[in-house]
């Protein structure tokens, strides 16, 4: 097993032009500057936007789904925790260190060529909401973090009481085929929408 992390940077920095484009064609009411500190990339900035009316500034990480380029997936997977030189440590949904407060999910990302991507689409997530209705589900960093435990063993998925597996979301324990054996809670992105805490971008 080993990890992706490099050639997931390569293929980040090839799908930015699409995703920039996107932004200025669908978020006039803002300016956007990309991050490149790594700093603050690691807070869970990549992008700065700033309403052009108030001045005001969010801050948004980009989640793309690279493994899965030319497939169209209904959910996406939030990071619980994962594992690092044999210690466990906080995924970046529940992490207090993270200054994010919107999350661009890029998915159905397609490409014509390896170097070329030409179209994805993109959820934009409201951080703060999406924490705040999971705890009003019974699924908060607590719980979530005993099941993770409890579990450890597991690998694949693990339904849960709070969410219908078919439309809403369940857990995954990837121990087998990722280095990092990250446990992620997997939402379906129509849900996010039902939820109140997610838009579709494009």
């Amino acid at each position: 097993m080993k990890s992706n992390f490099k050639t997931d940077l390569s293929k980040e920095k090839q799908l930015t032009p699409l995703l920039d484009s996107y932004y200025q064609k669908h978020l006039k009411h803002y300016c956007f500057e990309r991050v490149s500190h790594l700093k603050k990339q690691v807070q869970g900035i990549d992008l700065i936007l700033k309403d052009k009316a108030s001045g005001k500034q969010f801050f948004v990480d980009e989640k793309a789904q690279l493994d899965y380029v030319n497939e169209s997936l209904p959910t996406f997977a939030f990071e619980l925790v994962y594992h690092k030189n044999g210690v466990q440590k906080e995924g970046w949904l529940f992490d207090v260190s993270k200054k994010t407060h919107f999350y661009a999910l890029v998915t159905s990302i397609y490409s014509d060529d390896e170097d070329e991507f030409t179209s994805c689409n993109i959820t934009w997530v409201n951080r703060e909401k999406l924490i705040l209705r999971l705890d009003e589900l019974g699924l908060n960093q607590d719980n979530l973090k005993k099941l993770s435990f409890q579990h450890r063993e597991n690998h694949g998925k693990l339904i849960l009481e709070q969410l219908d597996p078919r439309n809403q979301g369940y857990l995954f324990f990837s121990r087998q085929n990722k280095a990092e054996k990250p446990v992620n809670l997997i939402l379906k992105l129509d849900f996010l929408e039902r939820l109140g805490v997610a838009k579709r971008l494009v």
